[in-house]
């Protein structure tokens, strides 16, 4: 998968996205990552990118043309995307749409926002990673290329990893427990212990509903 990113800060790429599983996807080149400075495309001897909003109000607003260049000139087809908080909310579900492209192309906000023409014209979507409010939108993609990158056939090493994930069946995932088998008085559920492959996957599942039932009830309402 080959993942764009469209941004004032280039300098923040790949930053913590190169350890761990997501860094090794993109060692192994299962993922490739390519970072756009969005002065690049601009043609005055300022490199503005930004300008006074319409009606007045604090803030400078990201200007439309160079974004549009920017977007313009790549060669992918998958989905444009522009972080926000006015998004939708960023869950597995989205990961695995996304994931399921050959590409994706981010554009990152900033400052008081982007001209909106950007959203009206220009991408394909919108998404957030919740409500509330960031300096711009570099720790949103980010998280975003962290969840759709390990979806990415050979990121994890292993074809069943995902599967029984949190939010993959609607439900949080089951507690976990390593050794020892005891500690400071608490000990790990015997089932557990038991050797019994049937009975530990009951309890998996039995307390994969529970924690989603106490701690997450809105995830039973969501479709699919």
């Amino acid at each position: 998968m080959i993942i764009e990113v469209l941004t004032l800060f280039p300098e923040m790429f790949p930053g913590p996205l190169s350890a761990g599983v997501t860094g090794r996807g993109l060692a192994s080149g299962l993922v490739t990552l390519r970072v756009h400075n969005l002065r690049d495309y601009t043609h005055d001897r300022h490199r503005q990118v930004d300008d006074v909003p319409y009606g007045g109000g604090a803030g400078m607003v990201l200007k439309p043309e160079p974004i549009f260049e920017a977007v313009r000139a790549r060669t992918g087809k998958g989905p444009v995307i522009l972080l926000t908080p006015q998004g939708k909310l960023l869950n597995q579900g989205v990961v695995r749409e996304l994931a399921s492209h050959d590409d994706l192309y981010l554009i990152c906000g900033r400052y008081e926002g982007v001209d909106e023409r950007v959203a009206a014209h220009l991408v394909d979507r919108e998404i957030s990673i919740g409500d509330y409010v960031l300096t711009g939108g570099e720790l949103p993609a980010m998280v975003l290329i962290d969840a759709v990158s390990r979806l990415v056939t050979g990121v994890l090493g292993s074809e069943e990893s995902p599967k029984d994930e949190s939010f993959d069946q609607h439900l949080l995932e089951y507690p976990h427990y390593t050794r020892p088998a005891e500690f400071e008085g608490h000990a790990v559920p015997e089932v557990l212990r038991s050797g019994h492959h049937a009975e530990i996957e009951r309890w998996r599942r039995a307390q994969a509903a529970e924690r989603t039932r106490r701690r997450r009830p809105d995830l039973f309402d969501q479709p699919g």
